[in-house]
C-alpha cells in the first residue's frame, strides 16, 4: 500500500519581482517501509517539496496538485487540522541541527514538549520516553545527557538527538532534509546505518533529501533526481545507478568520486541538456 501519492506538486513564490516557480509538477509514490530518495544540486526544490506537502512553506508562498497521504488530501489543509499530521504521522528532521535546536533550552525540554503537547503525556512520562528514545539512537548515558544544552553535543550527537525528537510520537513517514550535510563521512555513514535500524524497527517510510548520490546507493529503492523545480529522472535506484537516462543525472553520477576508477580529475556537471529543454 502506498503511504504517500504525490501528484503534480508545484511551488510558486510570490516576489517583488513576479512569481517564482520554485516546484513544477512534481509526482512520485512512496510505499509503506520503503526509502525515496529525492536527489539535486542546492535550489533544485527539493526541501520545498517536503515543506509543501507538511504546510510550512512562508506566507508568500502556495503550493498547488495533490498530496495524498494514507488516502487523504493534506496539502494546503488549514493549521489546525496539518497539526494532526504533523509529528504524529509525518515528521521531519532539518538540515542543520544546530539551528533547528534551540541553544537557551535543554534537550529535556525540548524532547519533552513534543510528547506533552501531541501525546497528552505528563512531564515525568515525557521524560522517561525521551530518554528511551535517546538511547534508541545510541547517545551514550541519556539519562544524564539529556538535561544537557545543544552545544554540549558533538555535530553528530545533536543529529542522533534531532532524530530522536523526529521519532518520539512514532510517525509512519519519516522525511529527512539533507540529514549528513554539515557532518564528516564517518559520522555520515554512522547516521545513516542508524536511520536504516530505525526503519526497520519502527516500520516506517523515509524520504531522503540530499544532493549526495554517494549515500543513495544501497539504501533506498526508488531515487527521483530533479534540477530547476523540475522532474529529471525518477526510477528504481538500481536501474538508476546502472542505466541513468538523463544527462544531468549522468553528470550527477560522474561526479561522485570512486575508488575503482582512477581518474585524475573529477567531472562537472554539465548543463548543456538545456540548451535543448529540461527533457
Amino acid at each position: 500500500m502506498n503511504i504517500l501519492d504525490v501528484k503534480n506538486l508545484s511551488v510558486t513564490f510570490d516576489t517583488p519581482d513576479g512569481d517564482v516557480h520554485a516546484v513544477n509538477d512534481v509526482s512520485f509514490k512512496l510505499a509503506e517501509g520503503k526509502t525515496l530518495a529525492i536527489v539535486g544540486e542546492s535550489g533544485s526544490g527539493k526541501s520545498q517539496s517536503a515543506f509543501a506537502m507538511l504546510g510550512l512553506l512562508p506566507k508568500n508562498g502556495h503550493a498547488g496538485g495533490s498530496v495524498r497521504y494514507m488516502g487523504q488530501e493534506i496539502l494546503n489543509l488549514p493549521e489546525a487540522a496539518m497539526n494532526k499530521y504533523r509529528a504524529n504521522e509525518i515528521a521531519m528532521i532539518f538540515q542543520d541541527p544546530m539551528t533547528s535546536l534551540n541553544p537557551y533550552m535543554r534537550i529535556s525540554k525540548q524532547l519533552t514538549e513534543v510528547l506533552v503537547y501531541h501525546k497528552g503525556m505528563s512531564k515525568r512520562e515525557a521524560l522517561k520516553e525521551s530518554i528511551k528514545m535517546l538511547d534508541a539512537v545510541q547517545i551514550p548515558d541519556a539519562a544524564n545527557r539529556v538535561h544537557m544544552y545543544p552545544h554540549e553535543f558533538s555535530g553528530g550527537m545533536r543529529q542522533r538527538v534531532m532524530i530522536a525528537m523526529s521519532l518520539l510520537c512514532g510517525p509512519k513517514l519519516l522525511i529527512a532534509d539533507e540529514p549528513t550535510t554539515a557532518l564528516d563521512v564517518t559520522v555520515q555513514a554512522e547516521i545513516m546505518d542508524l536511520l536504516i535500524d530505525l526503519q526497520e524497527d519502527f516500520g516506517m517510510a523515509i524520504i531522503l533529501i540530499t544532493h549526495d548520490m554517494g549515500i543513495v546507493a544501497g539504501t533506498c529503492e526508488d531515487t527521483l533526481v530533479m534540477f530547476g523545480g523540475n522532474v529529471m529522472e525518477y526510477r528504481p535506484t538500481i536501474d538508476l545507478f546502472e542505466n541513468p537516462q538523463h544527462p544531468y543525472t549522468k553528470g550527477l553520477l560522474e561526479a561522485v568520486p570512486r575508488l575503482d576508477v582512477d581518474v585524475q580529475t573529477l567531472s562537472t556537471v554539465s548543463y548543456d541538456f538545456l540548451e535543448g529543454g529540461k527533457k
